[in-house]
C-alpha cells in the first residue's frame, strides 16, 4: 500500500488531548449505556404487566425482538469501554496510536473515527496475511 492511500501515519499529538478525546468518548458511551439500561428495564417492566407468551401473542415476538436487540447494543457498549480503556492504558505505555499487527503507525484519520482502533487500516482489512 502506498502512503496515499494510508493516510499520513499518526504522530501522537499532546498526550493530555488524546486522554482528553478518550475520556469524553467513555464518557458519551457511559451515557448510552445508562440510557439503553433504562430503555430494556421499560421493555421488561412493560412485560411484567401483562402475561405475555412469545410464541402465540402477536405483539410477543417484536417484545422478544425488542428486548433481545437493547441487550446486544448494552454488549457493545460495554466492549467499546472495555476497547477504550485498554487505549488509556496504551497511551500510558506509550503505544497508543501503533498497529498491535505490524508495528507501523496507525493513520490519525483512523484514529479520529475509531480512537480505540489497535491496528493500521491494511491489519485490519487482513492486509497482514497479504504482505506474507
Amino acid at each position: 500500500m502506498t502512503d496515499d492511500i494510508r493516510g499520513d501515519p499518526y504522530v501522537p499529538p499532546e498526550r493530555e488531548a488524546v486522554r482528553k478525546r478518550l475520556v469524553a468518548e467513555h464518557a458519551d458511551t457511559s451515557g448510552r449505556m445508562a440510557a439503553l439500561s433504562r430503555d430494556f428495564d421499560a421493555i421488561v417492566e412493560a412485560n411484567a404487566l401483562v402475561a405475555v407468551d412469545d410464541e402465540h401473542d402477536p405483539e410477543g415476538a417484536s417484545t422478544a425482538f425488542e428486548r433481545a436487540h437493547v441487550a446486544a447494543l448494552l454488549a457493545q457498549a460495554r466492549e467499546y469501554l472495555a476497547e477504550l480503556d485498554l487505549a488509556v492504558e496504551r497511551l500510558e505505555a506509550g503505544d497508543y496510536g501503533r498497529c498491535e499487527e505490524c508495528g507501523e503507525s496507525i493513520p490519525a484519520a483512523r484514529l479520529e473515527v475509531r480512537p480505540a482502533a489497535t491496528t493500521c487500516v491494511g491489519c485490519a482489512g487482513g492486509g497482514a496475511e497479504r504482505r506474507r
